[in-house]
């Protein structure tokens, strides 16, 4: 499993439209339109994210074809990382079917940027029917996961245009940054994790880090000075099985939004890159 499998059905959705699979169409060739998986707020997510789907989707076919969707196998695959990285098992509605369009200019404006702002951000969410309480739940899931440095390298150098560090950001967590993420140049490969103290985990130490100064994105660390999300961080923060209650309320309603089901407005693609 791969990390990225959350950020393909889960926070921050990738789709658009909601969890339907079009993350994974490929983009034709010659066409004027590229996919969602090419649009240039995609392009980090890992080739073998996208390689467990297909492994998986053609082991399903094998056994009962044309029968599970792709975009159920998608939140399948999320739950089960989730889990498997030491969050909780829950349970997952089944019946999606895949949808048809799938368009790289509609990705920018649908999902949250590292810089977004806490109205930006609830703005967003509450456009697809999620809450406050929603959004700082699912942003959660950046409880693991990585950043390239151009997403945070002004925090680092020139926040707000001052010519200084964010003063929001711990001083040792900024000097530790800046050896790897120079303030020009740099090697574009370089990640670092979005939580400083247990990037492999999926605990509750993502909002305890927001406390402390530790956020690596703009966005996140501008939960705790928010007054309308801070309490929810500090809130999260003291107790797992609250942050895991959260998230699982959240997920479930992520997953549900513009569910798709018959062939009037869906597919169930045998193969999850193509279109029937």
């Amino acid at each position: 499993m791969r990390k990225e499998l959350i950020g393909l059905c889960g926070y921050p959705t990738q789709q658009i439209s909601g969890c339907d699979a079009s993350i994974l169409i490929e983009s034709k060739g010659g066409s004027k339109e590229l996919a969602e998986k090419d649009a240039e707020e995609n392009k980090e997510l890992k080739v073998e994210s996208f390689e467990t789907i297909r492994k998986a989707k053609a082991l399903v076919e094998s056994k009962c074809p044309g029968v599970v969707s792709c975009a159920d196998i998608l939140v399948i695959a999320a739950r089960d990382y989730v889990h498997l990285a030491g969050g909780p098992y829950y349970q997952v509605k089944k019946g999606r079917w895949d949808g048809k369009i799938s368009m790289a200019s509609r990705v920018g404006p649908n999902i949250p940027h590292a810089n977004s702002t806490v109205d930006q951000m609830i703005k967003l969410f509450n456009s697809k029917g999620l809450t406050i309480e929603d959004m700082v739940a699912l942003i959660g899931a950046h409880t693991f996961g990585f950043a390239h440095c151009k997403h945070f390298v002004t925090r680092l150098y020139n926040y707000q245009g001052m010519g200084q560090p964010d003063p929001y950001m711990d001083p040792k967590l900024v000097h530790a940054l800046k050896m790897y993420c120079p303030k020009y140049g740099g090697n574009s490969d370089i990640v670092a994790p979005i939580d400083a103290t247990t990037a492999f985990l999926f605990d509750q130490a993502y909002y305890a880090n927001l406390v402390n100064k530790l956020g690596l994105l703009a966005s996140d660390q501008a939960l705790f000075l928010d007054p309308r999300t801070k309490p929810l961080v500090l809130n999260l923060a003291k107790d797992k099985q609250k942050f895991f209650q959260a998230f699982v309320v959240a997920i479930d309603k992520m997953s549900s939004i513009k569910v798709l089901r018959g062939r009037k407005h869906g597919e169930k693609r045998r193969d999850c890159s193509m279109h029937m």
